[in-house]
């Protein structure tokens, strides 16, 4: 997150772009915790949600529409400030839109997370289910977004 610099993803993932503005990345539900053999407690989680230490945080509608026009303010800050053009900033800010309009339409839907840090300015991590209703998918926000290289 160029915020906040928590990890959020990585490239092992195939991250497909939406609407320009959003890296979507299938998920798979693994089983945590427990030694084979062993009575361990076990639980389901998301690969991406534990893998990056996502911490689940929720909104209303409201609280989330207000939270995304702070952090949508902050990264075209950071995309000027890296030198994008305003053709750019104007495409990001068209794309965010009709992504916030997506997420709103279908909002009971949503899950949210925050990154690592939990830090209330950074980045929510949305994850929805696919039409099958049982592949989890996360969405990102790709201006919201820096690669490290390792």
């Amino acid at each position: 997150d160029v915020i906040t610099g928590d990890e959020m993803i990585s490239d092992s993932y195939d991250l497909k772009v939406t609407d320009g503005v959003i890296y979507e990345a299938d998920c798979a539900r693994i089983t945590d915790g427990g030694d084979e053999g062993a009575e361990d407690a076990t639980s389901t989680v998301i690969d991406v949600v534990h893998s990056f230490r996502l911490n689940e945080t929720s909104f209303d509608k409201k609280s989330y529409l207000g939270h995304l026009k702070q952090y949508m303010k902050k990264v075209k800050e950071t995309m000027k400030t890296n030198g994008a053009s305003d053709d750019e900033v104007k495409e990001f800010e068209a794309g965010a839109q009709t992504f916030a309009k997506k997420v709103v339409s279908s909002f009971k839907d949503w899950e949210f997370f925050t990154g690592e840090s939990m830090d209330p300015d950074g980045m929510i991590v949305l994850l929805n289910y696919r039409e099958d209703g049982t592949t989890p998918y996360c969405c990102f926000w790709k201006h919201g977004m820096s690669e490290m290289k390792v």
